[in-house]
């Protein structure tokens, strides 16, 4: 990756975080960067994997997932300051990208805390994994030998985890493999997250400082897919999109039709 590039799309994502109750355009931002609009839009897209204003989005929404937990402020006052004016914009982009509503996210937080911590000790297990079935991928995870924690697998429509994956895993305790089963016919990203253990319900639910692993190039699913991957845990990076999902709602909702079968 061009480093030059790299710190001009650094640069132009701190602008994003320190102005999102402001209009924002391509134009505006390639201006910025000292770009033709049609240049920077490659750049950014390179750098990220993901557009201009996808990452805006995904940016606004995380915004709004910090606010929400860190005051108890009116929805509407939220979403103008994350440049969300309209609540109903604001409770529909949340909800699209995070899984729930606001006003849910907020109240279910310490709920799902508790519920993923009861794992820092216990092993999961998921009986649909068990089945040989076709399609399936396959996933050993690399993390850094100090990591302990919870380790987040899915796989999604775009190469950014902002919005609820087609199928997804997770592993625990020293297990580092597992295998994605139920899978449509389609291209997708393998993502993959780190999340250590916490005792502060935050740490759950704004992952900026969560490892991160991907598979670089999408995988193409048919009936008769049968893959193996690896994917490599690091430390997240200035231009790494946010990781807006809420991953523990998905454990959550994982684990309760697990044990409905």
């Amino acid at each position: 990756m061009n480093d030059e590039h790299a710190e001009a799309v650094r640069q132009t994502i701190q602008y994003m975080k320190e102005h999102l109750d402001e209009p924002m355009t391509t134009e505006l931002l390639a201006d910025l960067a000292g770009y033709s609009p049609y240049h920077f839009s490659r750049i950014f897209k390179r750098v990220t994997g993901i557009s201009v204003r996808q990452y805006l989005s995904a940016l606004r929404v995380e915004s709004g997932k910090t606010e929400l937990l860190q005051s108890p402020s009116l929805l509407v006052k939220i979403g103008m300051n994350i440049g969300l004016a309209s609540p109903g914009t604001f409770n529909t982009r949340f909800k699209q990208f995070v899984g729930l509503s606001p006003k849910k996210f907020r109240t279910t937080t310490e709920s799902l805390h508790r519920y993923v911590n009861q794992y820092e000790h216990k092993p999961l297990t998921w009986t649909d994994e068990e089945g040989h079935a076709l399609p399936r991928i396959h996933c050993r995870i690399e993390a850094p030998e100090r990591f302990r924690g919870m380790i987040y697998v899915g796989l999604f429509p775009r190469p950014v985890p902002d919005q609820k994956p087609v199928t997804g895993t997770a592993v625990n305790l020293k297990n580092r493999t597992c295998t994605l089963t139920g899978i449509p016919a389609g291209t997708y990203y393998v993502l993959a997250a780190g999340i250590p253990w916490s005792l502060n319900p935050r740490d759950y639910f704004l992952l900026s400082k969560s490892l991160r692993g991907k598979m670089e190039e999408p995988v193409h699913i048919d009936e008769g897919t049968d893959l193996a991957v690896k994917i490599t845990l690091r430390e997240p990076l200035p231009y790494d999109p946010p990781i807006v999902v809420n991953l523990p709602l998905l454990l959550f909702e994982k684990d309760r039709n697990n044990s409905a079968k």
